[in-house]
């Protein structure tokens, strides 16, 4: 029993620790990323149901740095072997960006308490994800890799494949409406029999079963407290109403002094509405009540000037870079040749 009772101290012991590991750059954020406040005069024509909060738009992207991880996780595997990812630099990024937009969101209203635990919450969950699949893919995946030999197993081919149609779907979809019974299945079905085969199966199998679990949960906190809004408001120049009207799921609202008042969806849809406009001749005056946005750009060059934070992207030659520009210079920014926009943080 004395024995018994020395290993439940430990295994408490050090599940406290990996805690208190996991929790530490919440701490390390919280003390060491504040900003100053400033006082916006930019006042929006935008009713208060749809002006939403100026630092959203900084504090989305943190959730947007896990699904580009996947990304590059995705473009790394279909190539490579999972060991070859860089586990704990993107964790690092994912915490350096946060500190660095979470000093420049206190300019813009600050981020508040229901947000900072947001990203906090995924944050934590990112890094444990990512420090699993490291300690499991740098050992035992790293030697069933080598027992291979050079050539691909079937499963390495789909589950690169299941990584990039995943990360494809979180561009536009919440992570935990994805399908993990269904990639499971289709590791089973399509399982050879080799070792490598019996190995991927047996690795992704475990990790689809716990995310399957894990979405349940997280779905049904969401159905407790609301989903977040899937349209908003924004205020354009430069294009005829009809124009406007004819893009996919827009709705002409009003025509204010400034512009005209259309309500479109958010995220990817709307980066490729924007994009789509702005080739038009389309001029941005307000988006959800606010007069400043942030976008990510990629380009070959490893630094851009004003940007607020650049990260190069594991599977590509290209580097990532964090942008906050006016709303008003959104559209020369989407025109801009050297520049190709990956995504507009909305609000």
């Amino acid at each position: 029993m004395k024995t018994l009772g020395r290993w439940i101290k430990r295994t408490l012991a050090a599940v406290a620790l990996l805690v208190l590991a996991l929790l530490s750059p919440v701490a390390w954020t919280e003390v060491n990323c504040q900003g100053q406040p400033q006082d916006s005069p930019f006042v929006s024509s935008l009713g208060a149901p749809w002006h939403r909060p100026e630092s959203r738009t900084l504090m989305t992207y943190p959730e947007w740095h896990i699904v580009h991880a996947y990304e590059d996780y995705a473009a790394v595997i279909a190539k490579g072997a999972p060991q070859d990812y860089d586990f704990v630099p993107a964790i690092g990024q994912y915490w350096g960006s946060l500190c660095t937009l979470t000093k420049a969101a206190a300019a813009h209203g600050g981020a508040d308490g229901p947000t900072r635990q947001m990203v906090y919450i995924i944050g934590v969950s990112f890094t444990a994800e990512l420090l699993a699949k490291a300690a499991y893919e740098e050992t035992i995946g790293r030697l069933f890799t080598l027992l291979r030999g050079p050539n691909r197993a079937p499963l390495d081919d789909l589950s690169a494949d299941q990584a990039a149609r995943y990360a494809a779907f979180l561009s536009q979809v919440p992570w935990y409406k994805w399908d993990f019974p269904a990639d499971k299945a289709a590791l089973i079905a399509a399982n050879t029999g080799t070792l490598r085969d019996q190995e991927r199966r047996f690795a992704l199998g475990a990790e689809f079963t716990v995310k399957s679990y894990y979405a349940k949960a997280i779905g049904a906190a969401v159905a407790a407290t609301g989903q977040d809004e899937l349209r908003m408001r924004v205020i354009v120049t430069g294009l005829a109403p009809d124009v406007l009207a004819a893009s996919p799921d827009v709705q002409i609202i009003a025509l204010h002094p400034q512009g005209i008042e259309v309500e479109t969806p958010r995220y990817a849809a709307f980066t490729d509405l924007a994009r789509a406009w702005a080739a038009q001749g389309a001029q941005f005056v307000d988006i959800a009540g606010n007069d400043d946005i942030l976008f990510t750009a990629l380009s070959d060059q490893p630094l851009l000037p004003g940007a607020l934070a650049s990260y190069p992207r594991q599977g590509h030659d290209d580097t990532r870079h964090l942008v906050l520009v006016k709303v008003a210079d959104l559209a020369k920014a989407l025109t801009d040749r050297a520049l190709q926009i990956e995504h507009i943080h909305d609000y």
